[in-house]
């Protein structure tokens, strides 16, 4: 079961994206109870627990790559088993790769 509350180090690599993307037209919100990163009004990636989801799109080689990640798998905010298809969930096991998933992110929504 993934811990409900970050980790300080998924908190802080959460909060040093937001300022790297900030120029980006990136935002910091909330969204799915969740602190965010939005582009245009919309969730791009969250913090869930432990891990944090990025919206690649369903197809895309970033999303394929995202789920080839040990400990990866399809965002389900809701825990009742009916997953975001768009979005992957990295654990903060793999935190060196969430910047280029959040690039890859802010890349699909634009």
């Amino acid at each position: 079961m993934r811990n409900e509350f970050p980790t300080p180090e998924a908190m802080a690599e959460f909060k040093r994206l937001s300022r790297l993307l900030l120029g980006d037209g990136v935002v910091a919100g909330n969204m799915f109870g969740a602190e965010s990163l939005k582009f245009d009004g919309r969730a791009i990636a969250c913090l869930s627990g432990d891990a944090m989801a990025f919206k690649l799109g369903r197809g895309a080689p970033e999303h394929e790559a995202a789920l080839a990640v040990d400990g990866a798998e399809l965002f389900d905010p809701s825990g009742m088993g009916r997953p975001f298809k768009d979005w992957v969930s990295v654990p903060a096991s793999a935190l060196g790769n969430w910047e280029g998933l959040a690039k890859a992110a802010l890349l699909a929504a634009e």
